[in-house]
């Protein structure tokens, strides 16, 4: 393996500490970055110290925010009768891109994975429920990732969540739009006649 001045390994190594960032795409962070000027590596560095230092949790949806409530609770054209529930709070991005959700948000911050050791109680779970003892929402939304653990927060929050009165919904899955039926697996192609609706 190729040998680097110490500060540029060490950025090297910071860099491949990155989710999908291995070896070659760390050098070339590193090297990007010692070719820019500094005031730039100074902007991104702080950049960085500042979602550290002035972001938190929303207090009543756990999405992130820089302050006390997030952007969608405090904006009064939502829909405060739907809400959305979602693992994490980078889930929210592609309902949002949409255009079509005017309602609000849930983030769990996780999902229930019994193999990592992840319960119920490890969810923001509770907080949603308290959510419902105000009477306005009407429906939820159960918009966790198609995975065993994604599945499984589901079906526990749908049995949790019914007896409260609310609508309980679960976003449909399938084939994806532009993709070929041959590429499909079993359980998405399953799903897909599962969720199938009436032209």
């Amino acid at each position: 393996m190729a040998e680097f001045a110490e500060p540029l390994a060490r950025l090297i190594q910071e860099c491949k500490r990155l989710p999908g960032i291995g070896q070659k795409s760390a050098q070339r962070i590193a090297f990007h970055l010692l070719r820019t000027p500094r005031e730039d590596a100074a902007t991104l560095a702080q950049a960085i110290l500042d979602v550290k230092d002035k972001l938190g949790i929303c207090e009543q949806c756990n999405n992130i925010s820089d302050s006390a409530i997030c952007l969608y609770c405090r904006d009064p054209h939502r829909e405060h009768s739907t809400i959305c529930v979602v693992e994490e709070a980078h889930n929210i991005l592609p309902i949002e891109t949409t255009h079509t959700f005017r309602g609000l948000y849930h983030v769990l911050q996780g999902a229930i994975s019994p193999l990592r050791g992840i319960g119920p109680e490890q969810l923001q779970i509770k907080s949603l429920v308290d959510r419902l003892h105000n009477g306005d929402v009407q429906e939820i939304i159960l918009a966790t990732n198609p995975t065993v653990e994604g599945e499984a927060t589901a079906v526990y929050l749908s049995r949790l969540l019914k007896p409260l009165g609310p609508r309980i919904t679960r976003i449909a899955m399938g084939i994806p739009v532009g993709s070929d039926l041959e590429f499909a697996d079993e359980v998405t192609m399953s799903r897909s006649l599962e969720n199938r609706r009436e032209m």
